[in-house]
């Protein structure tokens, strides 16, 4: 007995001496106003890299491979300040270093990135599809990331090449992409600025707590009323490129001593016009949060966002155009009773609403359990010149009316028109050329009394405003589950799932003055077929025939999509002394249906009701590694994605077709990365290589070198490569003075030659293909902003609270979006020789039909070589000078920040695409050969001058 007891004592002794030799560095950090604990804190040994993270409480704990000696510790959050404290460890000893304090330092600077994404969104037909990726971005402190989010953005630059569908946003912890495009819809949550600094960006495809993720990063925005530091901001933002002004008030609670915590927001932005003309602004934003910590375990939040939009949009244009307008010109806006009124308005109102249930089973055992539903509306308004009358004769139904094209660019009000003349142009033409410039530079913008001149002398309106309309009604659900096995492995999974109803439809806006509008298709006045004497091809829903619609009804087209997403995804992260790595995998399935509300003339039987529901399974593995003491990062994928609902679809506004040979893209990429840290120096080296098989891309385009026709363009089995490296380098030279680079060198390529089918009312439900059905990419570079860019720049921080920063950004390799239909084999096609009759060959039992014939037999491979020649811009660079100021006033923080970005006004353009209107060898010569520029030449979208932001705040 007396031995055992020995052993006991001498156990008990033991245990107490390796704890009393355990060497250990805790403390906690507080916010330096509120003395209030912040949590998710990064905490570095500057030398070894070694980090952790504050919890809830502010507090953060090192026990393992602890550094010894003389050390600084660096802490940092976004939004802060960061900190820099030298230490002393000493081997087993407890050094604890409480109330460490940041000052908080927010300014609008994000606001930069949401500016230049509404711009980019409002140059393009397509939600995001030429908005870079920078949003994810804005949240990460690494250097390179922050040039790429602020400096690069102005420039459609995409990090890496990649898309905004290649990266995930959440709003806690439920995604936020759109099925339709794979995009986030930046716009939902625009304005709200102030309750969304609280981010967790994982960059790549590092390990994320959340969510599987993709190659361009996963943002999570967390905005639980408990996270907000408690006070209240009020700023107001003056500008001169998205709005004019913007006001912003908001208030947090902070956590209450009853468990309550609340935040509150309401902003305005407006404008009459940002820096292209006619560019109106009017947004308001609410957002409300609400949460009760129920007890230590419990938490629900409910969390509303409410932020709607109206944007007056612009386009793409010509170097003619440009040369005779420059760069501040839009066509879509003209005068109205001495107001500007712009045709094509951008509508956004879909609510956001969730509640979340946060479940604390242990200290290393939590489930996050969320629920949300969005729903609303986004309209496109657009002029619809194609109204008519119905004329009956010997029971025989025909059309009449319709009107040209209201747009002043068309071809036919410019100069290039009147001199693109067989054996060169006469005095005559000139003398007409010289004419229409004039007419075009004096009154070059939308006529809108023409419209409504034109409308009361017609019996029906033949000019009438149009709204396109997507009404989405999403659920989203999902359970997040997190735990640490043992001190080293911490296990993640999620089950999420999303449905969607979206219904479709035009709806009649404003019949400018008329009393209704016959909705039929005024190109089919001469059809195929005919029930009864009436048009069938014409109507847009045969069951209700020659029907003249009114404001506010449903006309041309109307069907709704259905979507559901199931997912699953489960990672192991595991953190030991020399390495950390971890295993991520994901599954999911996904599938669409359509649903016709009307029956198409052109489509009966395959438009009205349900079509057939394409079904994908998919999945991803990915994996890293990093080792502490080299400071080597090295990550890989493989990964399926689902096709996109409107990359699935065939031609979804008029049919239930599906696109044939649709599959699942796939994804490989892998990156390896140095990070280098010192006292001095932070540095990141990065090498990256992606490739992407599968993709399916489709558009809408009138063509000559199609019959004349308006076709849906599906590009599929398109692969592309993406290799490169980017870098990123600051240097703290003294406690005021930051130097800091960026570089990215990157080539994004086609790999092979896809297949291109066309899809449209005249072929039925078949397609026609050119020759082998290819268009001949391979080895063309995919556009999408510039491929290499490189900063450098420096940033002064006054111990009197004042700043300023200066970057010069030099920006090259950008390339035109070349024609898929001008690369395919109708390039050697004369379209003089088609015939109405073969391509309605295309409709027999859905086959495909080849364009065949009337080959081109003249070309000179040099001029062919030179006509395919992918256009490159040319390089440019730009210089961004930022800045502010804060003072303390008894409780009160005031404060302002200003930015000029493209000081020098250089003008550059940020990105275009090959028109596929005349894409044939003959026509080509014709349009490069022509007087004044080609008819039809590339559309580029020209960057902004020099542009402005400020904004003053009060801070309590």
């Amino acid at each position: 007995m007396k031995k055992s007891f020995l052993f006991f004592l001498f156990g008990i002794f033991s245990i107490v001496a390796v704890f009393a030799q355990q060497t250990i560095v805790k403390g906690s950090v507080i916010d330096a106003t509120t003395k209030e604990p912040i949590p998710d804190v990064t905490v570095t040994f500057e030398e070894s890299g070694l980090s952790t993270k504050t919890d809830a409480l502010g507090q953060f704990v090192f026990n393992k491979n602890i550094p010894l000696g003389e050390q600084i510790l660096k802490i940092e959050k976004v939004d802060y300040t960061s900190e820099r404290y030298p230490i002393v460890v000493n081997e087993g000893e407890t050094l604890d270093i409480q109330d460490m304090f940041l000052i908080y330092n927010a300014s609008d600077k994000k606001d930069l990135y949401i500016i230049s994404i509404s711009d980019d969104q409002l140059n393009s037909d397509d939600d995001g599809l030429t908005s870079n990726v920078s949003g994810l971005l804005q949240s990460s402190r690494d250097v390179f990331l922050n040039a790429a989010a602020f400096d690069f953005s102005a420039t459609f630059f995409r990090p890496r090449g990649l898309d905004n569908a290649n990266g995930k946003v959440l709003i806690n912890g439920l995604e936020m992409n759109k099925q339709n495009t794979g995009r986030p819809q930046w716009s939902n949550w625009g304005g709200i600025n102030d309750l969304q600094r609280n981010q967790e960006f994982s960059m790549g495809i590092s390990p994320n707590d959340y969510n599987f993720g993709d190659l361009a990063g996963t943002n999570n925005i967390i905005m639980r009323a408990s996270k907000y530091r408690k006070g209240g901001r009020l700023s107001f933002a003056s500008a001169n490129r998205s709005y004019e002004g913007r006001i912003m008030a908001s208030y947090s609670s902070g956590l209450l001593e009853n468990g309550w915590a609340f935040s509150v927001l309401a902003s305005r932005r407006f404008g009459e016009g940002g820096y292209i003309d006619g560019t109106l602004y009017d947004a308001n934003s609410f957002v409300a949060s609400v949460e009760k910590r129920i007890n230590e375990k419990h938490s629900l939040n409910l969390t509303s966002i409410y932020a709607q939009n109206r944007r007056g949009r612009s386009t793409a244009i010509t170097q003619e155009v440009f040369d005779l307008k420059g760069r501040k010109y839009n066509p879509f806006w003209g005068e109205q009773n001495g107001d500007l009124r712009n045709s094509r308005i951008r509508r956004i109102e879909e609510p956001i609403i969730m509640l979340n249930h946060y479940w604390n089973i242990s200290d290393k055992t939590s489930i996050n359990t969320n629920i949300g539903y969005q729903f609303g509306e986004i309209g496109n308004t657009r002029i619809d010149n194609g109204g008519t009358r119905l004329v009956t004769f010997q029971g025989q139904d025909s059309y009449i009316g319709g009107a040209r094209n209201t747009d002043p660019t068309y071809y036919q009000n410019l100069p290039s028109y009147y001199l693109n003349v067989d054996g060169g142009p006469t005095a005559y033409n000139y003398e007409q050329a010289f004419l229409a410039q004039q007419e075009f530079q004096n009154n070059g913008q939308f006529d809108w009394n023409a419209l409504y001149i034109a409308n009361i002398n017609s019996e029906n309106s033949i000019y009438a405003l149009q709204e396109d309309r997507i009404d989405d009604k999403q659920l989203m659900a999902n359970i997040i589950f997190a735990t640490e096995l043992t001190e080293e492995i911490r296990l993640n999974a999620a089950v999420n799932y999303r449905n969607l109803k979206s219904e479709n439809f035009a709806e009649v806006f404003d019949l400018l003055g008329g009393s209704g509008y016959l909705d039929v298709d005024f190109f089919s006045d001469e059809p195929p077929q005919s029930i009864d004497g009436t048009v069938t091809t014409a109507q847009s829903d045969i069951r209700n025939p020659n029907r003249i619609v009114r404001d506010g009804d449903r006309y041309k087209y109307n069907y709704e999509i259905e979507a559901n997403v199931v997912s699953a995804f489960a990672q192991a992260v595991f953190k030991y002394n020399i390495v950390d790595f971890y295993l991520a995998g994901n599954i999911s399935k996904t599938d669409y249906q359509r649903n016709g509300l009307f029956e198409n003339g052109y489509f009966i039987g395959n438009s009205f009701g349900k079509g057939e529901k394409s079904e994908f399974n998919n999945f991803g593995l990915k994996t890293g590694a990093t080792l502490k003491i080299t400071g080597r990062h090295l990550f890989g994928v493989y990964m399926t994605k689902a096709p996109t609902i409107r990359n699935t679809f065939a031609n979804a506004r008029q049919s239930n077709m599906l696109l044939d040979d649709v599959d699942s893209e796939t994804i490989t990429s892998i990156d390896a990365s140095y990070i280098f840290r010192s006292p001095i120096v932070k540095a990141r080296l990065t090498g990256f290589y992606s490739k992407f098989e599968d993709v399916t891309e489709t558009g809408f385009y009138f063509s000559e070198g199609a019959g004349n026709s308006l076709v849906q363009e599906a590009i599929t089995g398109i692969e592309t490569q993406r290799i490169g490296a980017e870098l990123g380098i600051e240097a703290q030279v003294t406690p005021t003075i930051k130097l800091k680079g960026a570089a990215s060198f990157g080539q994004y390529t086609y790999s092979n030659n896809p297949n291109l089918s066309l899809y449209s009312q005249d072929y039925g439900t078949g397609k026609a293909i050119f020759g082998d059905g290819k268009t001949y990419l391979e080895n063309l570079h995919v556009a999408g902003g510039p491929e290499r860019a490189f900063q450098l720049g420096f940033e002064y921080r006054d111990p009197d609270y004042w700043n300023i920063g200066i970057t010069a950004n030099h920006f090259s390799n950008a390339y035109i979006d070349p024609s898929a239909l001008k690369h395919s084999a109708a390039f050697v096609t004369d379209p003089e020789l088609y015939t109405d009759t073969q391509f309605q060959d295309a409709t027999s039992g859905g086959q495909t039909y080849v364009v065949a014939g009337g080959e081109i037999n003249d070309i000179d491979p040099e001029i062919a070589r030179d006509l395919l020649q992918q256009e490159q811009f040319d390089d440019y660079m730009l210089v961004n000078i930022i800045g502010g100021k804060s003072w303390k006033i008894d409780d009160y923080y005031v404060g302002f920040f200003a930015t000029i970005n493209n000081v020098f006004n250089q003008e550059y353009k940020t990105g275009g695409f090959e028109q596929s209107r005349r894409v044939d060898y003959r026509s080509q010569i014709d349009e490069q050969t022509n007087v004044n520029g080609p008819i039809f030449g590339n559309r580029y979208f020209f960057g902004n001058g020099t542009t402005y932001y400020l904004n003053v705040y009060v801070r309590f």
